[in-house]
């Protein structure tokens, strides 16, 4: 690949310094109960570029996946997550998730959410694609992550963990430790005012440095994902050295609200969880679209029924090539009870969703690679801890079994609190330009709306080689652009990272040549035995970036 990628954020000269033991970077579910977890005990300040809870989950709608009803099981729920993940699972990580998942659920009812009861006043369960049973808990009907938020920010501000709000993590901090190693020692920030402008630049010492920046759903033109999800912590590891692993798995949720051909951004998710109540997708014709596709039909694997789905609105059925319909008339009112904000959503395009069948068609909505780390957040580099969306654990493998992503960063988050409790990273000096200004080429915030549109039409749901070799070509030509006059901002600083997350998932998708999860290839429509491997991106000295397989153990 002939990319020419930064290996750092161009910034001016530090003017402040901090150091605390731990410094989290995002303040999503993972990083908050990461920071929660170590208070009292440690010193924590989460920095967030935006507020504290506009990331991805209070976005979230389904719930939480947990085993809680007596009927299932560890078991049960381990296997159905392993067969969403299409062989690349770790199963003990899985296994680890299953066990930990109703311990994660307690602990967020004592710190004060509030979880939908059913008729007998137990907690509700409700099913999702892909699982055995009802073990999908909810808020709210369909406000589970807000809750989940409200109630992390609630309790980690009332522990006293510091929040650095509307400041951006340029590039991580790197020292050496008594025997030469390379590890962590802190991350160069900059403050921003309320125009993303650059206040002051700051260097954060830190024995440890959580990554809890989420995913990158913003690097494609139709997203689910609010408009900070765009790739920041993967990039920063990436410049940092750090291989990005299994990024071709994207999972495009199979439903989310169409308002129209030309609408770009964030769209409004029409949750899993109105499947599993009994809602239908029937195509422009009337005809259903799971029927004879998978054993589960509707509530088959999020990527079986994104396939699906584009492979019925590729043939146009009654001239409607952009979308089908869900059909959720049977619930009537209940609807409205039972998911207000979707309901709200609909309404605001002219739907009512207990009578009319609601509009959709899949969008960008969680990615299952990241930085390969275990479920304890280690990273190959000392002292930088990986969690939450940014991660690849190998709970997810190619395709991520539905509700288990905010249970997922839950149960991490609390697991690398308590092992950071137990025993802090030993200290390491930073080194003396630290503080230094940086002086490289950032991307233009224009180019945004070009590298959105490839990835979303070259390398969505169904992708082609000649499809993914022409976007990797744009994406090589668009890092090739000269980009003068172009200075540090939060909108040049997102273009640039989100350059080099689309160039690693371009490039590894026209790598796999198979179809497996949530990676469709129109040229091998199966998976291969052979790749049954993950695989790895690094940037190389000379900005480029670097593919190697990695069999699956």
């Amino acid at each position: 690949m002939s990319f020419v990628l930064p290996s750092k954020l161009a910034a001016p000269a530090a003017t402040w310094e901090r150091d605390v033991d731990v410094v989290v970077l995002g303040s999503g579910a993972s990083g908050l109960a990461a920071a929660l977890t170590m208070r009292p005990e440690r010193s924590v300040l989460v920095v967030t570029k935006d507020m504290l809870a506009a990331g991805s989950t209070a976005w979230a709608q389904g719930g939480l996946a947990a085993v809680l009803d007596p009927t299932d099981s560890i078991e049960d729920h381990v296997r159905d997550t392993l067969a969403a993940g299409a062989g690349l699972c770790d199963e003990d990580a899985v296994r680890t998730l299953a066990r930990e998942a109703p311990n994660a659920i307690r602990r967020l009812i004592e710190l004060g959410a509030m979880f939908d009861p059913d008729e007998s006043g137990d907690m509700a369960l409700t099913m999702e694609g892909g699982h055995s049973h009802r073990r999908i808990v909810h808020a709210g009907g369909d406000q589970s992550g807000a809750e989940v938020q409200r109630t992390l920010d609630a309790a980690a501000l009332g522990a006293g963990v510091e929040i650095l709000e509307h400041t951006f993590a340029l590039d991580l901090v790197l020292g050496h430790d008594a025997v030469g190693r390379r590890r962590a020692a802190g991350v160069r920030v900059a403050r921003l005012d309320e125009h993303g402008t650059i206040t002051s630049v700051g260097v954060i010492s830190a024995r440890a440095v959580i990554l809890a920046t989420g995913g990158y759903g913003q690097v494609f033109a139709s997203t689910s994902n609010p408009p900070a999800v765009t790739g920041d912590g993967l990039a920063l590891a990436v410049r940092a050295g750090l291989p990005a692993r299994d990024v071709e798995f994207v999972q495009f949720h199979p439903s989310v609200l169409w308002i129209g051909p030309d609408a770009r951004g964030q769209q409004a998710l029409v949750s899993e969880a109105v499947r599993g109540e009994g809602a239908i997708l029937y195509d422009g014709l009337g005809r259903r679209v799971m029927e004879g596709v998978h054993p589960l039909e509707d509530l088959a694997p999020r990527d079986v029924v994104a396939a699906a789905i584009s492979r019925r609105m590729a043939e146009a059925p009654g001239g409607i090539g952009d979308h089908v319909f869900l059909d959720a008339t049977h619930l009537g009112a209940e609807f409205y009870e039972r998911f207000p904000s979707i309901t709200d959503s609909c309404r605001a395009a002219g739907i009512d969703p207990a009578v009319d069948r609601i509009p959709v068609a899949p969008a960008a909505h969680y990615v299952c690679g990241g930085v390969p780390a275990d479920l304890d957040g280690v990273t190959e580099l000392p002292g930088l801890y990986a969690i939450g969306e940014v991660a690849c654990t190998g709970v997810h493998g190619a395709n991520r079994l539905a509700s288990n992503s905010v249970t997922e960063g839950v149960v991490a988050g609390m697991r690398v609190g308590e092992a950071l409790v137990a025993e802090l990273p030993s200290a390491v000096d930073l080194p003396d330009d630290a503080g230094a200004a940086v002086d490289a080429a950032l991307r233009n915030p224009a180019q945004r709306v070009e590298l959105r549109s490839v990835m979303s039409s070259q390398v969505g749901v169904l992708r082609s080689p000649d499809g993914l070799a022409g976007a990797v070509r744009q994406l090589e030509a668009l890092a090739a652009t000269a980009s003068v006059g172009v200075t540090g901002s939060r909108a040049a600083w997102e273009a640039t990272n989100m350059l080099t997350v689309a160039a690693a998932v371009a490039s590894s998708a026209l790598a796999r040549t198979e179809s497996r999860g949530c990676h469709r290839r129109d040229d091998h429509p199966e998976p291969r035995a052979a790749w049954r491997t993950h695989l790895q991106v690094r940037l190389t000295l000379d900005g480029a970036l670097a593919l190697t397989g990695i069999p699956h153990v």
